[in-house]
């Protein structure tokens, strides 16, 4: 491929690290977004770290918009921040509900309409939004994380008719059980077998695979899981 620049979120962990590191690795230059960007110890001349908490609504819009005016030469945002949270409902309190809410929907919401312009004006370009198999049959103790992440799918859906003329791609990315840190604040996590989780650069390869298509080829939607499904309590 020839070498892009591309805006990846979430970037200091997980998902969002090996998509920075697998893109880097291939060329491209990497803007890093997350609260604290560098804290996935990437040292690479092409990345770009960008400090931002997308959890944090009222400065983002304008925040984006700078993000927009000092990369005009993007030509692909991979918008992976995220986070989970899982319980019966009544035991979210409503300021959980609306910080789950605000990062999982809301700031990818507003990601978008800050750098689709950005997208718009290169020849060809890609939106690649990373959801979860959760927005596809709501889990048990799930309700508001599924929620989120099912609202996203839709989003996502009905962006791609929008954008297919202008030469944007919107591709949505489903994984299941990734063996990451997204479990460290849970009470749950994947089996300890290989098979019972993917791993993040599973993940990233396959963000590499949509990017890597042909201008004219959009996957709509990929969904990943682990061979077998095991989840245990820690």
């Amino acid at each position: 491929m020839t070498p892009r620049k591309l805006v990846v979120t979430g970037c200091s962990a997980g998902i969002g690290l090996a998509i920075c590191q697998q893109l880097l690795e291939a060329g491209h230059q990497v803007v890093g977004v997350a609260r604290e960007p560098d804290r996935g110890g990437i040292d690479h001349p092409a990345f770009l770290p960008v400090a931002m908490d997308l959890a944090d609504l009222d400065p983002l819009p304008s925040q984006l918009t700078q993000l927009a005016k000092e990369h005009p030469d993007t030509s692909a945002v991979i918008a992976n921040a995220g986070r989970g949270q899982f319980g019966g409902l009544e035991e979210f309190s409503y300021a959980q509900i609306d910080r789950l809410l605000d990062l999982n929907l809301r700031s990818q919401v507003y990601l978008t309409r800050a750098l689709l312009p950005t997208l718009r004006a290169q020849p060809n370009s890609d939106l690649i939004f990373i959801g979860s198999e959760s927005a596809l049959a709501g889990g048990r103790y799930g309700a508001v994380y599924s929620a989120s992440k099912a609202a996203l799918r839709g989003f996502a859906q009905a962006l791609r008719g929008e954008c297919s003329r202008a030469g944007v791609r919107v591709s949505l990315i489903n994984p299941g059980m990734v063996r990451t840190t997204f479990f460290e604040t849970l009470d749950f996590e994947p089996g300890a077998d290989a098979s019972h989780a993917i791993t993040a650069e599973t993940v990233a390869e396959t963000v590499q695979m949509v990017l890597n298509a042909a201008p004219t080829t959009v996957f709509d939607e990929i969904n990943l899981s682990p061979l077998k499904k095991v989840i245990q309590k820690k």
